[in-house]
């Protein structure tokens, strides 16, 4: 099947942003991000098998949030201030929760957000992330008692 990049653009932009801001924590990063997952896309869309469109977009994404991050070299820990995740987008996460998903690892929040926002079954994630799905789902679960917990210690020191 042949695909235009500019059926790609239309059907996987937003999402792939979404996706990309998720690990990122950065939104003109992830706009940055997805800009060259369509060039790639696009300069290897001869070699694409033509199965799994999507897992293979999502996996290229991935990939290149994550070298940004190497490139960078910045840590996934800490504080991500809640006002450079996310630009004119609607979401249903509070600021406390944003904060607490801030802190977990760049390949934590991909997990769940994948998982949780996107519905993706781990063999759907196994294959975004080159990791098998046994792998993912023992990822999956450290990271939401991570999550569980950073959120549970907010609470407390809140209730001082």
């Amino acid at each position: 099947m042949a695909y235009q990049i500019e059926d790609l653009i239309e059907t996987y932009s937003e999402r792939l942003l979404r996706y990309a801001t998720s690990i990122l924590y950065h939104h003109q990063d992830a706009e940055d991000v997805v800009q060259d997952v369509f060039v790639a896309a696009y300069q290897h869309l001869d070699t694409f098998d033509g199965k799994h469109l999507s897992a293979w977009l999502y996996r290229i994404t991935y990939n290149k949030s994550i070298n940004l991050l190497r490139r960078r070299k910045v840590l996934p820990f800490g504080e991500v201030p809640v006002d450079t995740v996310v630009e004119n987008q609607n979401n249903d996460f509070s600021e406390r929760t944003l904060q607490a998903l801030g802190k977990l690892k760049p390949q934590e929040r991909a997990l769940l957000y994948g998982r949780i926002v996107e519905g993706y079954c781990y063999e759907e994630l196994a294959e975004q992330m080159g990791v098998r799905p046994a792998t993912l789902r023992k990822r999956y679960e450290r990271a939401k008692a991570k999550l569980a917990a950073i959120l549970k210690e907010e609470h407390d020191d809140d209730s001082f």
